[in-house]
């Protein structure tokens, strides 16, 4: 009898040391949060360069993730004043703006290069604009020619600059999604099926010639570095012949391809950042 009193004890003990220990670890986690928050903030001068600028950005459902980041960064700081709108013709928006619209078809990026072509030959490219848009992560599988998609998308950029001295042009990497263990990409791909993998391989693919193309003379938004990078710097990827193919971190996505709110806020962290050093 005299030891349950003593063992009551040691439990009630151990019971409050482990309450401390989750209210510590939610606390750390709350402070984890908001210092992160705080590590990402624009100065003010960012924030002019921002809300001066007129820019458009042609996009699917990915860029409609990062647009909605955007939005809830805007609640969060009230000095980031951007007006968004919504047009297909971004000629006729007035001032400075952030215009948007969804253009092409996914799993055809032939039609978003050309429906891109076609909005900034229609009096935008005149107005010293910054424009970008991008591809999905359905425009590129495991069967694309991705260096002719490449020199498509160079060519096209190369005639628009031409047209448009006075244009910015912000080249946007491919976005990434999640793949499956390597188990069953081995069973996938011996049974002939395309495989997550080769998808992604795919993608690093187009986004290295992006980058050695562009990125030490005009601006990038490396939205596949966002995605692979984890919220504590680690990167998510896979090996395939010695080389590192890049991946959607689990942490940013909840269906294996679009953003959820820490995926979003850090693609749209990152493209204010490019923005507002332009």
């Amino acid at each position: 009898m005299a030891s349950e009193p003593a063992l009551f004890v040691g439990r009630s003990c151990a019971a409050l040391l482990l309450i401390l220990h989750v209210t510590s670890a939610c606390g750390t986690k709350a402070m984890d949060d908001s210092t992160a928050a705080a590590r990402w903030r624009l100065s003010n001068q960012q924030i002019n360069t921002l809300v001066n600028q007129r820019i458009f950005f042609g996009h699917q459902s990915v860029g409609a993730n990062i647009l909605q980041g955007i939005q809830e960064l805007m609640v969060d700081d009230i000095r980031l004043k951007l007006k968004i709108v919504s047009s297909a013709d971004p000629a006729s928006v007035s001032g400075p703006a952030f215009v948007e619209t969804l253009i092409g078809k996914n799993m055809d990026p032939g039609s978003k290069d050309a429906a891109f072509a076609a909005i900034v030959n229609n009096g935008l490219g005149n107005q010293h604009a910054v424009v970008m848009y991008k591809y999905c992560y359905v425009d590129i599988n495991a069967s694309t020619d991705v260096r002719q998609l490449f020199e498509n998308y160079r060519q096209r950029m190369n005639l628009l600059q031409r047209a448009h001295p006075t244009l910015k042009i912000v080249h946007i990497t491919v976005p990434l999604t999640t793949v499956e263990p390597a188990p069953e990409a081995w069973i996938k791909s011996a049974a002939g099926r395309a495989t997550m993998r080769a998808a992604d391989v795919k993608r690093n693919e187009f986004n290295n010639l992006l980058r050695r193309a562009y990125g030490d003379k005009e601006p990038i938004f490396d939205l596949a570095e966002v995605e692979s990078t984890r919220p504590d710097g680690s990167r998510s990827y896979f090996m395939s012949n010695s080389e590192k193919i890049y991946t959607l971190a689990s942490e940013y996505t909840s269906d294996g391809g679009h953003l959820n709110t820490a995926g979003r806020h850090a693609a749209a962290q990152r493209l204010l950042t490019v923005l507002s050093t332009l």
